[in-house]
């Protein structure tokens, strides 16, 4: 079993900043790509960043600029640097991992976000 834990969300101004961490444990087959989701209240969850092996990063347009997705390959733990949030970037965000052939999708128990003065 896969096991993914998230953490560093919480309430934050506008304008300022937060770093998600989520760090993946258990019997892990080969890491295709991991990454960040979120959903805010009565929208579909979407995909927030992503990193695969190898690729360069792919983020969401409306977080180009704002947002840097990192990995630590050697603790299997992908973080989120979340820089001038705004009040829409008010969601529950989800880590992601896909691993494994075709690839098992994975994913962590949530954190909220909060962005309000």
């Amino acid at each position: 079993q896969v096991q993914l834990v998230e953490s560093g969300g919480g309430l934050v101004q506008p304008g300022g900043s937060l770093r998600l961490s989520c760090a993946a444990s258990g019997t892990i087959a080969r890491i295709n790509a991991m990454g960040w989701y979120r959903q805010a209240p009565g929208k579909q969850r979407e995909l927030v960043a992503r990193i695969t092996n190898g690729d360069s990063p792919n983020y969401v347009d409306s977080v180009k600029g704002r947002f840097t997705i990192s990995r630590d390959n050697a603790k299997n733990t992908v973080y989120l640097r979340m820089n001038s949030l705004k009040p829409e970037d008010t969601a529950v965000y989800y880590c992601n991992l896909n691993s494994g052939w075709p690839g098992t999708d994975y994913w962590g128990q949530g954190t909220q976000v909060t962005v309000s003065s």
